[in-house]
């Protein structure tokens, strides 16, 4: 008897065990690899390898070097750096969306695992140096200071810098960034193209417009959600949701505004063509243009919005600039009946205002190659099909992880 009694405890525990728990140590069997639904990579001792999405491998391998350990004199130029002590690593965490990997120089990687594979290199508290060599068929160019775009296979993807340091195509081909404390290296890889709206989304990232970038996804019967932070200061939560709204708070631990990327797959929504947004009462406006959109995260006399139309099927952008902080309180609202119009607003045209850093456009005939420098601000909105159900529904999965999670 005390023999069943300790197995049938033992099935209990078992059964306690949340299904999020099971899916990260499953995908964490292998101490040293990491395999999601979009996402694998290798840990070497002292790289990342065979970074691969969605079945590609589009970085072979990442590696980091404290600065103050470098030997890397100082009258050398960055694009001369292709090879740094690359620092002890390890696969530090995994979850159903992400994976950590630790450097003992200070650096931290996260793997995200959604449709863009975005991969952020932190830097800590040391100024770090990061190589990242790409492979024998990609291509690598520069745009503008802070960003670097790659082909591969006829793939794209981009390197983007936040924060203070630079980013280059080194003397090989690869990309060496120069990364200064606080700062981080981004990756983002696109499977269908690079389109305007990437760009926009590109430089709102580097420029520190945009400093929050929410993933919501479908896993079979399962939503899951996937928070990637370009900065320390902000966070996001659920505060409540009912089947017609959802109310969100944004942290920040400074008084400036900030845009918040919400992607979100198909499978995780039921559409509407009706969006309205509320930040602590008063309605958001819908933003014309990228430049109307981070002027209102600039401290703008009202929050806007703005919904992009993307390359990638299935998915859709919902960008919400919030003009100041510490606390607010967001409610996206959603009523199939009420349409009025069926029309949707084109965002106007204008130069490329949306620049990575206040020092880009003095620098941009060094800096900025030809593909770069004809980017507009350009942008679509409200995609047929896409609006507040989707919002709605896509937090509603938010808050069911939440629940499952608690």
């Amino acid at each position: 008897m005390n023999r069943i009694a300790v197995v049938l405890a033992a099935l209990l525990v078992t059964a306690a065990v949340p299904v999020g728990s099971v899916a990260a140590q499953q995908s964490s069997t292998d101490a040293s690899a990491y395999t999601g639904t979009h996402v694998s990579f290798d840990t070497k001792t002292n790289a990342v390898t065979n970074y691969t999405v969605d079945g590609v491998t589009v970085v072979e391998s990442v590696e980091t070097s404290s600065q103050a350990d470098a030997s890397v004199g100082l009258d050398v130029a960055l694009s001369a750096v292709t090879d740094v002590e690359a620092s002890g690593l390890s696969l530090a965490a995994t979850s159903e969306t992400n994976a950590t990997v630790r450097a003992d120089s200070g650096a931290t990687l996260r793997a995200h695992d959604n449709p863009k594979g975005t991969l952020v290199v932190s830097a800590g508290n040391e100024s770090q140096y990061v190589t990242a060599d790409l492979g024998a068929n990609a291509t690598a160019a520069q745009a503008g200071n802070s960003r670097i775009i790659v082909e591969q296979d006829g793939r794209m993807g981009a390197f983007i810098l936040v924060g203070n340091g630079s980013v280059t195509v080194n003397e090989e081909g690869n990309v060496t960034a120069d990364l200064q404390n606080g700062s981080r290296l981004v990756y983002r890889s696109y499977s269908d193209g690079r389109t305007d709206d990437d760009k926009q989304t590109e430089k709102l990232i580097a420029s520190g417009s945009a400093t929050t970038e929410v993933y919501v996804m479908q896993d079979g019967d399962e939503t899951t959600v996937d928070a990637i932070h370009y900065d320390e200061n902000t966070t996001v939560e659920l505060s409540e949701q009912t089947k017609d709204n959802v109310t969100v708070t944004i942290d920040r631990s400074v008084h400036q505004g900030t845009v918040v990327v919400t992607s979100v797959s198909e499978e995780a929504l039921a559409a509407t063509d009706n969006l309205s947004v509320m930040v602590d009462g008063e309605a958001a406006v819908q933003a014309s243009s990228y430049t109307e959109l981070q002027s209102a995260a600039n401290g703008g006399e009202t929050s806007k919005y703005l919904v992009q139309e993307t390359s990638a099927e299935g998915e859709t952008n919902v960008l919400v600039a919030v003009n100041h902080f510490s606390e607010r309180q967001v409610t996206m609202s959603g009523d199939d009946s009420s349409s009025t119009s069926d029309e949707t607003t084109t965002p106007e045209s204008s130069d490329d205002t949306t620049s990575d850093k206040t020092t880009e456009d003095a620098e941009a005939t060094e800096t900025t190659s030809g593909e770069d420098a004809a980017e507009t601000t350009t942008s679509s909105t409200s995609a047929p099909g896409f609006g507040v159900g989707l919002t709605v529904v896509a937090l509603a999965g938010a808050a069911l992880v939440a629940r499952r999670r608690a």
